[in-house]
């Protein structure tokens, strides 16, 4: 069995979605899908394990040998991120039974299950796959799957939403395909470590700078890069609270991991900063990002689309490290995207408990609601803490290490922007803690009580992870550290 961990945990939420279509009933199907993801989760923690201990993992298909066959390969890039896609799928499903009650008709809470599963076991198959092809089949699965779940949503704007949602995907997905079609065309291979091996052979090639140029954009609307992000407020703002956790801390970050996999384990670090000026593109469009979204986050009244803005920010600082172009940089983006993917489960868990109580997630309908639900606003709070990158908080440290890696460039302005952005942060976080904590209680959260434990608790658990590996950060900057040593020594 262990042998076949690999392919075990993309393996276990497929077989459980058809599950839940045959069971139907509610409990059940929450049952059978919290525990197929916790599965998944215990069979990601074995994989970094065994990554850590003895190297990275091949696991091939019908006995057919790479590159004639599909090949699963496991390491320390993409082992880190399969343990946060399913450990944030399992925190998020214990809090969805409840949630959901409030936001999804009864009649589709299976239909939600059977979405959440099919949409987990794609992010984990991009992950997983050493086959550049299979990288988009599991795309559009994880993709089709989460137009389905945005649209679940109880506000129509869900629909208008998922439908945005939809044609920005497709034309990303169509021009991923495009660049990996072209790339097969001048190869004959799709499996990534021989084309990593026979892409140089043919690098000076029109075609194959085509098929850059195609990929990058493609990826880059998927994961939502400035300009190209119109799609994620409305998708994140209307989608049903818990479906929101799940997605802004795993989809995102997995499309940079298709980026970072593409860029350096593919087409080469020389090639994919000389082909193109990626330096320049990447740290204008990711500082622009940051600066244009922190604004727009100040002047929202729906809490989710202000934090779905915020996203859009952090999308940046993800995007600035990679533009670095250093190792120091390679790693402050590693560790953002496993920190960032904490830090905005836990805020977005939380409006999950505020949209369960007050039915939506306004500013202006909140003045006082600390009083009301304090354990809820208190996992807020530190989750914006988080954000803005206050020390003891894993933001903290992934800045630290964004900076360190722009000043070993003595890029002083570069460094001075990546501070002045957390400063932006500090406005929209405490726009929401002034609201809460010190206006009176109107009407409307009078009444209000604090969230179930069901919902609580789940939340409080990224929370503490939030501060953990804010303060104990060996075991995140240690994996992070030695996978990008890893790639640069590969280059």
């Amino acid at each position: 069995m262990l042998a076949h961990l690999p392919v075990l945990h993309v393996i276990i939420p497929m077989m459980a979605a058809p599950a839940c279509l045959i069971l139907r009933r509610r409990d059940l199907v929450w049952f059978v899908a919290l525990a197929a993801t916790l599965m998944s989760f215990a069979v990601s923690i074995g994989l970094l394990l065994q990554v850590l201990e003895s190297g990275p993992i091949s696991y091939e298909f019908g006995g057919w040998e790479a590159p004639w066959g599909i090949e699963y390969r496991i390491d320390l890039l993409n082992a880190p991120l399969l343990l946060l896609v399913s450990g944030i799928s399992a925190v998020a499903l214990f809090a969805a039974r409840k949630s959901i009650e409030a936001e999804i008709p009864k009649d589709r809470h299976a239909l939600f299950y059977i979405a959440w599963l099919l949409c987990m076991a794609g992010l984990l198959g991009i992950l997983a796959t050493g086959d550049a092809f299979n990288v988009f089949v599991f795309l559009e699965i994880s993709s089709l799957s989460a137009y389905t779940l945005i649209a679940l949503g109880k506000n129509r704007k869900a629909l208008w939403a998922s439908y945005q949602y939809l044609i920005a995907g497709t034309i990303g997905a169509t021009f991923i395909l495009i660049g990996i079609g072209l790339m097969y065309m001048m190869t004959g291979t799709l499996n990534m470590a021989d084309l990593s091996e026979r892409l140089p052979e043919v690098s000076s090639s029109r075609t194959v700078f085509t098929a850059f140029a195609f990929f990058i954009v493609g990826v880059c609307l998927k994961l939502a890069l400035f300009p190209l992000h119109v799609w994620l407020p409305n998708a994140y703002a209307y989608a049903p609270s818990v479906v929101t956790a799940f997605l802004a801390a795993t989809a995102t970050k997995v499309a940079v991991y298709i980026l970072i996999r593409f860029k350096y384990g593919i087409f080469g670090f020389d090639f994919a900063f000389s082909s193109l000026p990626l330096q320049s593109i990447f740290l204008t469009l990711g500082l622009a990002g940051i600066f244009v979204a922190s604004i727009a986050a100040i002047f929202q009244d729906n809490l989710k689309k202000l934090l779905a803005y915020s996203s859009v920010a952090q999308i940046g600082y993800l995007i600035v490290g990679l533009g670095l172009a250093n190792e120091t940089g390679l790693m402050a983006t590693l560790l953002h995207m496993l920190n960032h993917g904490l830090m905005k489960g836990a805020l977005f868990l939380a409006l999950a408990a505020i949209v369960y109580r007050l039915g939506e997630a306004k500013l202006s309908e909140m003045h006082g609601l600390a009083s009301r639900m304090p354990w809820t606003m208190a996992a807020f709070l530190i989750g914006g803490l988080s954000l803005i990158g206050v020390p003891l908080t894993v933001g903290f440290v992934s800045k630290w290490y964004l900076v360190t890696a722009a000043l070993e460039h003595d890029w002083w302005p570069v460094a001075g922007l990546i501070l002045l952005g957390s400063v932006v942060s500090v406005i929209y976080v405490w726009k929401v803690v002034e609201v809460v904590y010190f206006k009176a209680a109107n009407e409307r959260t009078a009444e209000v009580r604090e969230a179930p434990l069901s919902i609580l608790a789940p939340t409080w658990v990224l929370v503490a992870a939030n501060l953990y590996f804010g303060i104990n950060t060996e075991l995140t900057v240690g994996i992070t550290r030695m996978a990008a040593v890893s790639i640069f020594g590969g280059l």
